[in-house]
């Protein structure tokens, strides 16, 4: 049986520490268009190309809700899931802010650090994860997020 005591002291040594980068994740317009079906968002700037083309952004951006959704994707290749554990579940966001768009054929990476880490009773830590999405070349970040996850040992 797995001793709930020994994983927030192996979690401890990741707090204020940067974890990451994580590896180049290309944007794609084909995403872009399934995201758009599975949230019902079809907002012309995510899937009109030619209307998009005419914007100063000059083509089609990805959602932001997209590039949020991204977070369990790029956390569960990091050292923050680097334990056993049950199950991880989104516990909820604090802050986050879109700050860049992000295009068809971008290259974004995510970064993070582990803020805090919280007993919520037997078996259950809450950590807190600032987290950046850059794009490659850009000088502002896509978005930033605090995000909430609830562990279960």
């Amino acid at each position: 049986m797995l001793n709930a005591f020994i994983i927030p002291r192996r979690l401890k040594d990741l707090l204020g520490r940067e974890i990451g980068p994580t590896e180049w994740f290309e944007m794609t317009q084909d995403r872009i268009d399934a995201f758009a079906g599975c949230a019902e968002d079809r907002q012309w700037i995510h899937i009109d190309r030619e209307q998009a083309a005419r914007t100063p952004l000059g083509r089609t951006v990805a959602h932001g809700f997209l590039l949020l959704s991204l977070l369990p994707h790029f956390l569960q290749k990091s050292t923050v899931f680097d334990f056993p554990f049950k199950m991880a579940v989104n516990y909820g966001l604090n802050k986050v802010r879109f700050l860049n768009a992000v295009r068809p054929g971008d290259k974004i990476r995510h970064r993070a650090v582990l803020q805090e880490i919280r007993r919520k009773g037997f078996g259950r830590l809450l950590l807190r994860i600032d987290n950046t999405v850059e794009v490659e070349g850009a000088a502002k970040p896509a978005f930033v997020a605090e995000l909430l996850v609830m562990f279960f040992l």
